[in-house]
C-alpha cells in the first residue's frame, strides 16, 4: 500500500539544511513501516494553487487501487492572495470534493484531514484558529461519505494541557546561533520542529488506524 499526502507546508518534508524544520509527512512513514509514504505536499500551496499547478494531475498518474490519498489543507487557503483564496463553505469544498473524486475515479481511498492549529496563546489561553475551515472540511466528510481523521481538536486540547511554554518546543522556536538556516533565530507558531512532526505525525497514524484504513 502506498500513502499519498497533499497538502501544505504543515505536512511537507524539507532538505536537512533547513533542519529543524520537519513536517509531519516527512516522519510518518516511520510510524507506518507496513506502507510507503508518498509525500506530495508542497510549500504555501492551498487547494486553489495545488490544483491550478497540476499537482494533483501528477499524484493522479501514481495512484493504483487500494491506495490512500491523505488530504489536507487550510493554512494558505485562508490567505488574502487571490490566487490562494477560497471561500471556507464554497469553492474550499468544492476543491477538496475535487481531490476526494480523483481518489475514487483511480481505486484509492481518499481521506480528509483537519489541519494542524496555530499556535497562538494569548493572556495565558490558547487561541481558535483557522475559522469556519476545519468545520468545512467534517461537513464534507459527512456529505460524500470520505474518511475523517480530526487532527484540530485532539491537538488543541493535548496544546492546552502541554501549556504556553511547553507546546513552543513543537513549533519553530529557535535561538540565534544554533541553526546555520536560522542565524538569527526564528519564532514561527505555524511550522514544526521535529518534536512537533512527530507529535502530529502520530495523531494521523493513530486516526488512520482507528478507521482500520492501515
Amino acid at each position: 500500500m502506498k500513502i499519498f499526502i497533499c497538502g501544505d507546508s504543515t505536512a511537507a518534508s524539507y532538505a536537512p539544511e533547513r533542519a529543524p524544520l520537519t513536517g509531519w509527512g516527512q516522519v510518518l512513514g516511520e510510524l507506518l513501516p507496513q506502507a510507503q509514504v508518498v509525500n506530495k505536499a508542497m510549500a504555501g500551496r492551498s487547494t486553489k494553487s495545488y490544483l491550478s499547478e497540476g499537482r494533483l494531475v501528477e499524484v493522479e498518474k501514481e495512484l493504483q487501487g487500494g491506495d490512500l490519498l491523505l488530504i489536507q489543507f487550510t493554512h494558505n487557503d485562508t490567505s488574502d492572495l487571490v490566487w490562494r483564496h477560497t471561500d471556507a463553505n464554497t469553492s474550499f469544498m468544492n476543491n477538496l470534493a475535487i481531490f476526494v473524486d480523483t481518489a475514487r475515479l483511480r481505486g484509492a481511498v481518499p481521506v480528509l484531514l483537519t489541519p494542524i492549529p496555530g499556535r497562538c496563546w494569548q493572556d495565558g489561553v490558547l487561541q481558535d484558529s483557522h475559522g469556519e475551515y476545519p468545520e468545512a472540511i467534517r461537513r464534507l466528510a459527512m456529505l460524500k461519505n470520505v474518511p475523517l481523521v480530526e487532527v484540530y481538536h485532539p491537538a488543541v486540547e493535548q496544546l492546552r494541557a502541554m501549556g504556553e511554554e511547553a507546546s513552543r518546543k513543537l513549533y519553530m522556536h529557535v535561538e540565534a546561533g544554533v541553526y546555520a538556516d536560522y542565524p538569527h533565530g526564528q519564532k514561527d507558531d505555524v511550522h514544526t520542529q521535529r518534536a512537533g512532526a512527530e507529535f502530529y505525525a502520530r495523531l494521523v497514524a493513530d486516526g488512520l488506524r482507528k478507521l482500520k484504513l492501515v
